[in-house]
């Protein structure tokens, strides 16, 4: 094997810059803010694979902030999945950003193992462009299904987790954490917690821009993406 084919497998790490096609998991999905996606592989989220976002609270602006990807894999014409989200998405949000909302499937869940057994079949049917889930709790075992499930349906898993969950161990292919930013203007860091291939050591912050509503106060959720909870 040649040095330069080794330095291309997905499972060696590096350190400096990424080499462009080091998902290894299929093209990458650009998140619509530049800035992030300069620093991804690939140019973006990777496809076929599982992305976390991590979370000090609910109702940030995390929706929002995928709005532009959201949008983008909706001209695919594949189901965005919801799976047992805390609050019911705003509708019209999602369709003034470009969403059609009869490609969208809200998913609930009576109980976790219900909601992990839905998030995995969704990722492996080949019919979601992306699956968005918001598990109370997962391991290591229940997240490697997942990841080889968006494996099988070419499918963007991305998860929604408790800033806690940073300490435990995961396969997902990119963390993120996001954190609001109090200012005039509301704004979210995104901390890169891990990507493919494990650079950097520590991890990188953005501060991107008009991601929350300008009349919602900083401390305010996203309101226009989630109207309201779920009826039990």
């Amino acid at each position: 094997m040649s040095l330069e084919t080794l330095l291309h497998r997905a499972d060696v790490w590096r350190g400096g810059a990424a080499p462009a096609s080091a998902t290894g998991l299929g093209t990458a999905l650009p998140s619509g803010f530049d800035a992030l996606d300069a620093q991804l592989p690939g140019g973006g989220l990777p496809r076929r694979a599982l992305t976390e976002i991590l979370l000090p609270r609910e109702g940030i602006g995390e929706l929002r902030f995928l709005l532009p990807l959201l949008a983008r894999l909706a001209r695919e014409e594949r189901w965005l999945a919801f799976i047992a989200p805390p609050h019911i998405p705003y509708a019209p949000a999602l369709a003034r950003a470009g969403v059609d909302l009869a490609r969208v499937l809200l998913v609930h869940a009576r109980a976790q193992n219900d909601a992990l057994w839905a998030t995995e079949q969704a990722l492996r049917a080949g019919a979601c462009g992306a699956v968005l889930a918001w598990p109370d709790r997962a391991d290591f075992k229940a997240l490697r299904r997942l990841q080889l499930a968006a494996e099988t349906g070419d499918s963007l898993g991305i998860l929604f987790r408790p800033a806690q969950a940073a300490q435990e161990a995961t396969p997902a292919a990119l963390r993120l954490r996001l954190e609001p930013v109090p200012d005039a203007t509301p704004r979210l860091a995104v901390h890169i917690l891990k990507r493919h291939g494990g650079w950097p050591a520590g991890p990188v912050t953005f501060e991107v821009r008009h991601v929350m509503d300008r009349s919602a106060s900083p401390a305010a959720p996203a309101r226009d993406l989630h109207a309201r909870r779920p009826r039990s």
